[in-house]
Parts: C-alpha cells; sequence; structure tokens
C-alpha cells in the first residue's frame, strides 16, 4: 500500500546547528483547488529556509503538500498557511515559501511568504512533531 496525504510534518536535528546553511525544495508539482469554482490550482512551489534546531524531513513534507490536493483554498491563504505549518514544525531561523501558480482566467498568480526568527510574529514550535533519529 502507498503512501497517504497527511499533515503529520516530521523533523530531525540540524546536524550542523552552529552554521547557517540553506536548504532548498522545488515542489513542481503542487496541486490545491479553487474554494469558489472547484477547478484545479497547480503551482510550482519554492521552499527555502536556514534550519535551526531542526530539519524538516523530505517525505513527510511530500505528504504535507499532498494533502491539499482535495482542499479548497486561496492562492495567498494556502502559501501563508504552508510557511506557518513548517515554521511551527520545525522553528526555522529563516524560510520563505514562494507559490508560482500557473495561469487561469489569463492571470498568473506568484505568491511570496517569509518568516525570519526575531523579525516576523513568532510562530511557536509545536512540541508534538515526531522527530526521526538518524
Amino acid at each position: 500500500m502507498g503512501s497517504q496525504p497527511s499533515k503529520d510534518i516530521q523533523r530531525f536535528d540540524n546536524p550542523s546547528p552552529e552554521r547557517d546553511y540553506e536548504i532548498y525544495f522545488e515542489c513542481p508539482e503542487f496541486t490545491c483547488h479553487c474554494p469558489l469554482t472547484g477547478q484545479p490550482d497547480f503551482a510550482h512551489l519554492y521552499i527555502k529556509y536556514i534550519p535551526d534546531q531542526y530539519c524538516v524531513e523530505t517525505k513527510s513534507l511530500k505528504l504535507y503538500l499532498w494533502s491539499y490536493r482535495n482542499e479548497g483554498a486561496f492562492h495567498e491563504k494556502v502559501t501563508n498557511t504552508i510557511l506557518e505549518d513548517l515554521v511551527a514544525a520545525i522553528g526555522p531561523r529563516k524560510m520563505t515559501i514562494k507559490a508560482d501558480f500557473l495561469v487561469r482566467g489569463g492571470i498568473r498568480t506568484i505568491v511570496t511568504a517569509k518568516y525570519k526568527k526575531g523579525k516576523s510574529k513568532e510562530i511557536p514550535l509545536r512540541e508534538d512533531v515526531s522527530v526521526r533519529q538518524g
């Protein structure tokens, strides 16, 4: 049986917490649907972050993003929700989510949401996130 969509984001300990370094994910197959029309929306997501104590586990990230396939969400809301959920799961020093939605009705939408520890509204680290040991 294959993996199922899930809102459970897993994390693992940052192997180099003493250093700033970037982790970059490209997710070219993000899908949700319009809450008004029910039509599918497709986007290319770019996730870039500087970890603090934790890094996001990629399989759980894939399943988390996959969970939006059956949800209606405006572009702005879904981009900001993804940022908030990831920040709550891993508590990065800095994170940027860019969602480049495909053209619909002659309009292309690009939404960029940013978080910086100490500069943005603080989002408390979730303690219920499972930590992978590696």
